[in-house]
């Protein structure tokens, strides 16, 4: 009788087990709605608003048939205020590893068809988990921003998960190379680990980024302000240089992300992707075109984009913050196929002079290609920094030093090339022979000193100037004087305060081979925790 019961119980036991094909469509099943939009109807207002999906957005960022996702089954266990009742696999964002190129990536992105995007505990832990996969493979980061905010019903594990991502965020910081691409709202605590990582790219009319929103600011202060107004791609572009690139829309966001990677190495102990330089050595016409950028006039303009692009492998530059602090240009471009960051003054603005935003600007460009062993090549026509009550309140002094600051702590290679003027502080804080570069050139129209001919003689000479008979003559004569003992490029190389005077046409050339040289640099400094930038 026992073995009967013993035998009906497994017969039971039998009839109410799944088979394997069963468990296999149930993870199927699961899967399928995974990758589904938390919410159609949200995913149809994106599209409305002009937005991708969050699955759309990586699958246009990686190479196709890349992506490897991660914790796609994870789900919040929160049961504040019902929300137990919505409980999406995924949980408002998308974590994986894919290649771009060929060259791997991890990659997340916020996904605001499901609870807005909003922040809780398991964006913190899934989030956490790449960024510790990245650091430990050592490739770059991208994060794509799509968030409402934090969580309300999970309260302080939404802040949490916040502060979970920027630690690893700082971590990384200096390891890999990290870009935030901002596609809708990014509001709130939020901003700032976009603002911690190397590049921050919006989109116009489609991404904002701000502390306070438009209805506490209306609340607190009276103030009326639009979103765009507030916190737009246009703004963040030209006025703040928050944002470090502004797209029209979301394909060229990520197309020059892509762009973007091509240039950097997947992590500091890396070197980024070579290619094999532009065929011939000579000079060509374009080199032989330089000879007459210069104006013949001290005071009239040119573009310093032509002499980058003449010295660069095929002209092809990729300015960063190109609509902010145009007095300086920064970006990155090749020379014999390797990656160079190029810093350089614009005369087109301000006359090149450096002021607050553009030593902001450049002092961390030149830190990032210093953290990753990127060759800092720098064009030089600086009158000096930029006077004013406007600079002068604005703490010119403590933040315009955070320039040479940066040339000073890099120890990369870096080659300088003065084209024209390189007066007083301008010329020491744009990578000086003083301030560590290792090569510097100057082409026989640079003037390097103090100040200018004009200044200088009329600081000098001001009282005889107003007693001579001639003072026309005499400033004349002056000016010629003060050229050739105080600011003339041979003074500069005799004093070894130079390398050498090139002509322009022999600057591609000259540039080549000082890097070449430089190739095998390498410099072990004393021991200490870090420095400490005048921030």
């Amino acid at each position: 009788m026992k073995s009967t019961e013993d035998a009906g119980s497994a017969a039971r036991v039998t009839l109410t087990r799944r088979t394997t094909a069963e468990r296999i469509a149930e993870l199927e099943q699961r899967k399928s709605r995974a990758r589904r939009p938390g919410s159609p109807r949200a995913a149809q207002r994106q599209r409305i608003l002009g937005r991708l999906t969050a699955r759309e957005r990586i699958a246009l960022l990686l190479d196709a048939g890349s992506f490897m996702e991660t914790d796609a089954l994870a789900r919040h266990r929160s049961t504040a205020f019902g929300i137990d009742a919505q409980r999406p696999y995924g949980d408002g964002v998308i974590t994986g590893v894919g290649t771009v190129d060929g060259r791997q990536v991890c990659v997340y992105a916020q996904d605001a068809t499901s609870f807005n995007g909003s922040v809780g505990e398991v964006f913190g832990t899934k989030v956490g988990k790449l960024l510790d996969l990245a650091m430990s493979t050592g490739c770059p980061v991208i994060g794509i921003n799509d968030s409402s905010g934090a969580r309300l019903q999970e309260g302080v594990l939404a802040l949490s998960a916040y502060g979970q991502v920027a630690r690893r965020t700082v971590e990384a910081s200096g390891m890999i190379p990290q870009i935030s691409l901002i596609m809708g709202m990014c509001a709130g605590g939020a901003v700032y680990t976009p603002a911690a990582t190397d590049f921050v790219v919006m989109v116009e009319r489609t991404s904002h980024m701000f502390v306070t929103g438009p209805d506490v600011i209306r609340a607190v202060t009276g103030e009326s302000v639009g979103l765009e107004e507030l916190g737009g791609a246009d703004v963040h572009a030209r006025r703040t240089g928050s944002a470090h690139y502004h797209a029209d829309g979301e394909e060229e966001a990520i197309a020059f992300v892509k762009d973007l990677l091509s240039f950097l190495p997947a992590n500091n102990a890396t070197e980024p992707p070579a290619y094999l330089a532009p065929a011939g050595s000579g000079r060509t016409e374009r080199d032989r075109a330089l000879d007459r950028l210069i104006p013949d006039s001290p005071e009239a303009p040119y573009d310093m984009h032509t002499a980058i692009e003449t010295v660069v492998d095929d002209g092809d530059l990729l300015e960063i913050q190109q609509d902010f602090a145009r007095n300086i240009i920064c970006g990155f471009a090749r020379v014999e196929g390797a990656t160079v960051g190029v810093v350089a003054n614009q005369p087109l603005h301000l006359a090149g002079s450096l002021d607050i935003d553009a030593s902001e600007k450049a002092a961390r460009f030149v830190r990032f290609c210093d953290a990753f062993n990127l060759p800092l090549l720098t064009f030089v026509d600086v009158p000096g920094f930029l006077p004013g009550l406007v600079q002068e309140h604005g703490g010119i002094i403590r933040r315009g030093a955070k320039l040479g600051f940066a040339y000073i702590e890099s120890t990369v290679p870096k080659v300088t090339v003065i084209t024209r003027r390189a007066y007083g502080g301008g010329y020491a804080s744009m990578g000086s022979k003083e301030l560590g570069a290792d090569i510097c050139f100057a082409w026989p129209t640079a003037e390097i000193g103090v100040m200018g001919a004009r200044g200088g003689v009329d600081m000098l000479f001001h009282r005889d100037l107003t007693a001579a008979d001639d003072p026309a003559e005499l400033e004349a004569r002056l000016t010629e004087t003060y050229e050739e003992q105080l600011i003339s490029p041979y003074v500069a190389a005799e004093r070894g305060c130079i390398d050498d005077v090139v002509a322009p046409a022999e600057t591609r050339i000259a540039v080549a081979r000082a890097l070449a040289s430089l190739r095998t640099k390498r410099v072990t400094a004393l021991p200490k925790k870090h420095s400490n930038i005048p921030l």
